[in-house]
């Protein structure tokens, strides 16, 4: 559920997470799940033909007058809508251009996305499955089912985005500076998601888990 503190702004808890008051009611979950998954349509795959701009933006407006026209029940749609659900969105998937809105990873059509490419971690991280992973230390890493390669900040993020494939996934770990000294700059796309257009055999290896912290062990006054 998404509701609106008049001080503090949109947010997704029961209660403003600053003031802790009772905001104005926004959108519910089921409708919050059901315009995300109709703007993922328009924004990465280029559903319905909206009118997009090269970097991927589409007016607000057009987003709402299209869902508003395709389902009746959601003729209470408004821009502020949008803009709640945008700001709110856990994972950064999508970004705000005055009136304008894009998604920022996850495109099946290829686009101009002009990410900031400064401040890259030195090492980012890809799942593989078992089958893929020598295939993918001798070719590199190329774009399968979306438009750019996507990479994630930590071991456990390419863990969490493995496992939607496989049950053990192979985490491989890129080497950030050897794929832009390559020619493939790779950009910051939401928090935990980067993107690049491919990333050469080279830059691959296979990553080391994290080690896991011991469990302290518990004194007991020395009565073993």
């Amino acid at each position: 559920m998404i509701s609106e503190c008049e001080e503090h702004g949109y947010y997704r808890e029961e209660s403003c997470p600053i003031c802790g008051e009772k905001g104005r009611f926004i959108m519910s979950d089921y409708e919050v799940e059901k315009m995300g998954r109709t703007m993922a349509g328009i924004l990465r795959h280029g559903k319905f033909g909206l009118a997009m701009d090269d970097m991927g933006f589409v007016a607000i407006q057009d987003i709402v007058d299209t869902v508003s026209d395709l389902n009746p029940r959601m003729k209470w749609l408004r821009p502020y809508h949008v803009e709640a659900l945008v700001e709110t969105d856990p994972k950064g998937r999508y970004q705000l251009l005055g009136h304008k809105v894009r998604a920022t990873y996850g495109h099946t059509i290829k686009l101009d996305l002009r990410l900031p490419t400064d401040g890259i971690p030195a090492a980012l991280f890809y799942p593989s499955s078992p089958e893929e992973r020598d295939i993918i230390l001798e070719t590199g890493i190329l774009p399968s089912d979306r438009a750019m390669v996507h990479l994630s900040a930590t071991y456990a993020d390419a863990v969490r985005a493995g496992t939607v494939r496989v049950d053990d996934p192979v985490i491989l770990e890129v080497d950030t500076a050897a794929c832009a000294a390559a020619g493939y700059p790779i950009g910051r796309a939401a928090k935990t998601v980067y993107l690049c257009d491919r990333v050469p055999p080279a830059c691959v290896t296979v990553a080391v888990p994290p080690a896991v912290s011991a469990a302290p062990v518990k004194d007991n006054g020395g009565n073993d």
